[in-house]
Formats: C-alpha cells, structure tokens, sequence
C-alpha cells in the first residue's frame, strides 16, 4: 500500500513526524480517501482556534461551501474502530521504554455534555465540585490506558505517558418510577449494571493491550498496570493474564492477613490494616530515589511482602508499600506540613521495589493528559447526536493528541528547544514542552507549509485561523 504523505530530507519538523505517524492509519480505514478525511480532521483539531466543532474544523480546512455531510458520515457511518487508531502509535512509542517492567496507567474521566438526547450521556457526580456539596453533571465517562515513557532515564526529564487505548464506558440508566413497566426495566437495568460497570470493561481492554504490545516487541517485559483507588477491588485482582500485573492505590482500612500456620487453614485469624502498619516499629522505614518534579528526591517507604487481601485478592499473594507523607509549605515563611501517606498494593511479589515506587510517582501523568485533552484541544466540544459517532469523534482526537506527544520525542527529543517559542517570565525555567507549545508550533508549520495543503485539500492562514477564533 502506498504512502499518502512520504517525506524528503533528513531533518524532520514536527508536521512531518505527525504527518509520518497517522500514515498508519490506512490499515484502519476502508478507503484512501476516508484516511485522508480522518487525517484532515486530526490535524485540524488540534490546530483550531476558539470552539473544537466540526463546523470550525470545516471552516478552518476552507471547505464553508461544500457539502459538510461527508465529514459528519466519517463518524457515523464509516466502519472503524476508534481502539485500532492506537495501534501504530503504541507500537513506536514502546522503543522509548526500557527496563524490564512497562508501565501502563489507567484512568477513567467524564466529558461534559448539554445534550439530553445523547444516548451515551448520564447524570454523574461533579469532580469540580466543592467537598462541603456534591454536585451533579451530565457527561460521557471515557476509559483511557496511557504507556509510561521513562525518560528520566535517558534524559534529565518528567516521565511523559502517550494515551494508547481510549474508549466510551457509560453506565447503565436507571428507569424512572411510575412507567407500566417498571418492574421488567429495573431487571433489565440490573443486568446491564453488571456488564456496563468500569471494572469490567478495564478487564476486557487488558487481554487486548498486551496483546498490543507483544506485537509492539516486548513479549518479554512485563506490563504493570497502574491505577488509583477505583481499580483496587475484587473483580480487577480476580483477573489472569499472562505477563501483566497490578500495582493500585487502596485504602488505609482494608483487612490484610498472611498466610497460617495451622494445617488446613489457609488465612492466618490476626488481620491488620496498612494503616496499622504505619505505626509497627518492627517494620522498618527504607529509602530510595526517585525523579518527582523535575529532580531526583529522596523517599521513605515501608514494605510488607507476603500478605493476603482475602475479601479482594481472594489466595493471590501481594506486597504491601506505604509511601511517607512529602513535608510542603504552603508559603516560605509558613508551617511545615505533611501529606497523607499512600498505601499501594501490587502482584509483583518480588523485586523491582524502585522501579514500582517510580512507576506510582508516574501515574500522575495520565492526570496532565486530562487536563491537557479537555483545556488545551477542548475534547467533546464537537456536537454529534448519533449514537455511534458520539464516541469516535473524541477518540480521533486524542489519538491526534498521542500522536502529537510522540511526534514531538521524534523531532526534536524530551528536552524543550529554541525551536518552541519563548517562555513569558513568569513561567520560569521549563525542562520540556508543553501541550500547548507544541500545538503552537504545530499551528505554524502547518500555516507555512504550503505543499502539504495541497497534498491534503486545505487552506490554513493566520487570518482565517483569528477569524475563526472570534466567530
């Protein structure tokens, strides 16, 4: 199959190593012209100013006057699978990893929407909202698996964590009371809770994301999935696929045990809690470094290999590690304080303490993508109402996104260069890019490059891209 965006010279910019990137994706498209409509639209997401629709991505593209049916039927009506746009993207970004353990996070994050007739939309609690009041929001709640690039290892550099899997997982609705048929709605509500659950559907993604990255090249390396206190329960540690592991946050009240004695019994009678273990003397404190907020720090942390959740991991052994709370000052002349300590249960039972604790402190990565993926390219801005292209459209663009974060490893490395723009003064020093330094250069060399406009049926200027800003 031919390239539709080959490339000249040896120097790369950061539209050719996107460009080179997405080229990949005419294994997942029916039809070259499809491809090069779901590229156009990539592209032009992420480059857009003011409102993230498809009519501003239209407009931006130049295409006001024709018929804008076709780029809504790329949603709705062409078949392909929003997971598959990772495909290529996980199989480049695993050679930037190294060690024996690859870390994947996991994380769940819900998409605000207006619109009550979206299938897909229900009514969930507020994550913005106060902790004296709990609000509630209608939205899209979304499962996203991101791979851990350690790039403290090689460079002097904030693990950067690339999204590879990124799919649509709603709740069930319940019924409303009073209806004629309440009673067999509500049994069929209940049926569908336990498959439409998070749980379940992050154990159904797992099997095919190490699938994934044996195709990718690390058959022999071992994938440690990461994830906070919603992953840390009796359905997910019931889990069994080869080569793959769990290291999640729980809760400092769990009952722990460790194996008896006494023949014929399994569990010893004398439980404890993480939190009891905090206070033992007879487990020492240990020490060890690791790279958190720009430098090396060092750690205290207390390890209990061998114990046994038997209410969540049933007779799977696993290592208990509490992280000492980090001393703070909320200003230079204030308190010294302390955070709360972290409780991290994992079914790696020996070794790799280090690389564990490093991969916890990584997690918070996947946090910056969200953040970056709903402020900077305004994620779920684009009003569709069919119920298969609801969740197709935000996957494109976070596969842009992904993409985007690889491109710039590519092009120019972790470390920020002249090639960005400058820093205001008061940002002060930054070691790497951001988001939106690297949508910012995307913008210009896509405004510069006349040649690849034509080659993908665009017009993009300055001028259209302010108009479209304030429209």
């Amino acid at each position: 199959m031919r390239r539709l965006l080959w490339l000249k010279g040896d120097e790369m910019t950061l539209l050719e190593a996107f460009l080179e990137i997405v080229d990949e994706w005419q294994a997942v498209f029916a039809q070259t012209r499809t491809t090069r409509r779901a590229i156009r639209q990539a592209l032009l997401s992420l480059i857009c100013l003011g409102r993230r629709t498809l009519t501003q991505i239209i407009w931006l593209a130049g295409n006001q006057n024709k018929s804008w049916s076709i780029e809504y039927f790329l949603h709705s009506r062409s078949p392909w699978s929003p997971a598959e746009l990772f495909d290529p993207i996980a199989k480049r970004a695993v050679s930037y990893c190294r060690g024996k353990l690859l870390g994947v996070v996991v994380d769940d994050t819900s998409i605000k929407k207006t619109g009550k007739r979206i299938k897909q939309a229900f009514w969930s609690r507020d994550p913005m909202s106060p902790p004296f009041r709990i609000n509630m929001r209608l939205g899209i709640r979304f499962l996203q698996f991101a791979l851990v690039i350690p790039l403290h290892k090689t460079a002097h550099s904030a693990a950067r964590t690339i999204p590879i899997h990124f799919e649509e997982v709603s709740a069930a609705k319940k019924p409303r009371k009073g209806r004629k048929d309440y009673d067999e709605k509500m049994t069929e509500y209940r049926q569908l809770s336990k498959i439409h659950n998070l749980p379940r559907r992050a154990l159904a993604a797992l099997s095919r994301i190490r699938q994934l990255l044996d195709v990718a090249g690390t058959a022999k390396k071992t994938v440690v999935i990461i994830g906070d206190g919603a992953f840390c329960n009796k359905r997910i540690f019931s889990f069994a696929v080869d080569r793959l592991q769990l290291l999640v946050r729980c809760r400092k009240d769990i009952r722990l045990c460790r194996r008896s004695d006494v023949p014929r019994r399994f569990y010893d009678p004398k439980t404890f809690t993480p939190r009891d273990v905090l206070s033992m003397e007879t487990v020492p404190w240990q020490q060890t470094r690791i790279f958190f907020g720009g430098k090396k720090r060092r750690l205290r942390f207390k390890e209990v290999p061998d114990i046994y959740w038997q209410s969540g991991a049933r007779r799977r052994p696993l290592r208990l590690f509490i992280i000492e709370g980090v001393q703070y000052r909320t200003r230079k002349t204030g308190r010294v304080k302390r955070r709360d300590p972290g409780f991290l249960l994992t079914t790696v039972i020996q070794g790799h303490t280090k690389d564990l604790i490093q991969l916890y402190f990584d997690r918070w990565q996947i946090e910056v993508n969200h953040r970056e993926e709903k402020d900077t390219l305004h994620i779920g801005q684009a009003q569709l109402h069919n119920y298969i292209a609801v969740p197709k459209q935000p996957a494109l663009v976070v596969a842009a996104y992904s993409a985007l974060l690889l491109a710039s490893l590519k092009a120019y490395g972790p470390q920020r260069t002249d090639v960005y723009s400058p820093l205001p003064r008061w940002r002060g020093g930054a070691s790497r890019p951001s988001c939106l330094d690297l949508v910012n250069l995307l913008r210009k060399q896509t405004v510069e490059n006349h040649q690849k406009q034509v080659e993908m049926g665009i017009q993009v200027n300055f001028q259209r891209l302010a108009t479209i800003a304030v429209a």
